[in-house]
């Protein structure tokens, strides 16, 4: 059986490109270039791990799924065909753009493009990653690009999609009263993680959100980072969506911002990595441990 490595990339269409520049450089540290009419966010080695594409949704589009080898990937979606969802072998255009060697694609129940791919492109040592503002590093490597957490629209057919056709594997559960502006109402998430133990590179939750996501977090490892990008935002007047806080589940400090999209980025520190030998399966009662706030509260 062939297994998803790791979330390798997540692609965004946007309708401000210029927004989206000044957004991912100056607030949250990543490397930005200009490249074929789209924007390629750069965090590590990678030639990019994010790419904005230049659309009317204003929401991520594509999810792109890392696996080692040509052979892993090539058993992947025969085991795909096998559950009955087909993948089509993506065109020489569309590698180009993700800066891949080889991918294939198909469409899950919301709408969310998932791209299977191996062989990312790295830049050359003449341009190596420099942050602007960072005092340490994005955690990507074997962990990925982060993690998104997805709005579902059908929440069974979600959690199906990606645990049964994917194969990605439970991490925990919250079910808990979530505050919103429209009151308190029930929050059930579902966290999943790949081989590579991020502890979760996918969530989503059944949740009144106008967006195909709710948010991607990306990763840092020094924790002060966290607190000096919050004061980015609000130097800069990038709208707060929840304040600095813990979650139980994953152990990550973060906080919320709104992206020149609408969704929100999650930035933090210190997320757990799962070791599916010794791992346990558990539900929480609350979102946070403390903090995460939204400014109306």
């Amino acid at each position: 059986m062939a297994a998803i490595s790791t979330l390798g990339y997540v692609c965004v269409s946007a309708s401000n490109l210029d927004a989206w520049e000044t957004f991912a450089v100056d607030i949250l540290g990543l490397h930005a270039e200009r490249r074929d009419g789209a924007l390629a966010l750069r965090m590590d080695e990678y030639e990019q791990r994010i790419l904005i594409t230049a659309g009317p949704d204003d929401d991520m589009i594509a999810a792109g799924w890392k696996f080692d080898t040509a052979e892993a990937l090539e058993t992947f979606v025969q085991q795909l065909a096998e559950r009955g969802i087909h993948a089509d072998r993506c065109d020489a255009a569309l590698l180009v753009s993700r800066r891949v060697e080889r991918a294939y694609a198909c469409v899950d129940p919301d709408g969310m493009q998932h791209e299977f791919f191996y062989g990312p492109a790295y830049a050359p040592a003449s341009r190596p990653f420099r942050s602007k503002v960072l005092l340490g590093s994005f955690v990507t490597g074997a962990l990925g690009v982060g993690h998104y957490v997805s709005a579902a629209k059908d929440y069974a057919a979600t959690l199906a999609f990606h645990e049964q056709a994917l194969g990605l594997k439970v991490s925990d559960h919250i079910r808990a009263p979530l505050e919103t502006p429209m009151g308190t109402i029930p929050f059930d998430g579902t966290f999943f993680h790949t081989e590579t133990g991020r502890h979760h590179s996918f969530a989503t939750a059944q949740i009144p959100f106008p967006k195909r996501i709710h948010h991607v977090m990306i990763e840092v490892s020094d924790f002060n980072d966290v607190g000096l990008a919050h004061d980015r935002c609000v130097a800069a007047g990038v709208p707060i969506m929840m304040g600095l806080g813990h979650h139980p589940n994953d152990g990550m400090f973060s906080f919320y911002c709104v992206s020149p999209s609408g969704f929100a980025i999650e930035f933090g520190s210190g997320g757990l990595v799962v070791d599916d030998k010794t791992w346990e399966v558990r539900t929480y009662s609350q979102l946070s441990d403390w903090g995460h706030k939204s400014p109306a509260h």
